[in-house]
């Protein structure tokens, strides 16, 4: 009875555990990937105007507005078996990149990127030019302005951007399931987790999955409130 006890306790924690660590990875990885994007993006677009900027940037904050469904149906469009991009990874990594832990972090990425791009550019524009320009006067180099003034100037901002973006990846359902799969220790988040455990009836399940990632969120939000007073 103890031994049995003991597997059962252990299977619990796997299955309990197994999304939430999922979900982090993703959400770490995809974070980081468009912090790096957005903040480049930001910078490069913040005090430049040109033909067609405004189309472009529209592009680039559509996924905040669309439904998670459509961006899923346009990432297995482009990185699908039939398309030149789903037949390059295919050749190179010897699999599709479809359901595959990867498509989950492309997924969160594409979702989570709006955030910190909107962010990064308020952030830049609100930086001081006449700082920027002392600094190039003395003779710093643009990647120095750019590190030692620029993102420190903008730093709240950013700072904010991020921890929305991966909140926004941790959380990220629709286009995650319909990309990646709903498979069991390879592409199983938290929100999909409670998505199968509500649909058999697992509540206690439900509950505790559900009470994790409000936790994680609420101290995200909670971080992002303290950085903006």
């Amino acid at each position: 009875m103890g031994n049995m006890d003991i597997q059962l306790t252990s299977i619990f924690r796997e299955e309990f555990f197994t999304p939430i660590w999922i979900s982090l990875k993703i959400a770490v990885i995809a974070g980081a990937a468009v912090i790096i994007l957005g903040t480049l993006t930001g910078r490069l677009l913040a005090r430049r105007n040109f033909k067609g900027k405004t189309v472009m940037e529209t592009l680039l904050m559509l996924p905040m507005v669309l439904p998670p469904t459509v961006i899923g149906f346009f990432l297995i469009v482009i990185f699908g078996k039939k398309s030149p991009v789903g037949q390059a990874i295919e050749w190179l990594f010897h699999q599709p990149i479809i359901f595959t832990w990867w498509a989950a972090v492309i997924a969160s990425a594409v979702v989570a990127f709006p955030l910190i791009y909107q962010s990064a550019k308020s952030g830049f524009e609100g930086v001081d030019s006449d700082i920027e320009e002392a600094a190039r006067v003395d003779g710093a180099s643009e990647w120095k302005i750019f590190f030692l003034i620029t993102i420190p100037l903008a730093s709240k901002s950013l700072i904010s951007g991020s921890i929305l973006s991966f909140a926004r990846a941790l959380g990220e359902f629709g286009a995650t399931l319909m990309f990646a799969g709903n498979i069991p220790g390879e592409t199983q988040t938290i929100p999909t987790a409670i998505y199968i455990a509500i649909d058999s009836g697992n509540m206690t399940m439900a509950w505790l999955w559900v009470i994790s990632i409000v936790i994680i969120s609420f101290i995200m939000m909670l971080i992002v409130r303290v950085k903006q007073s």
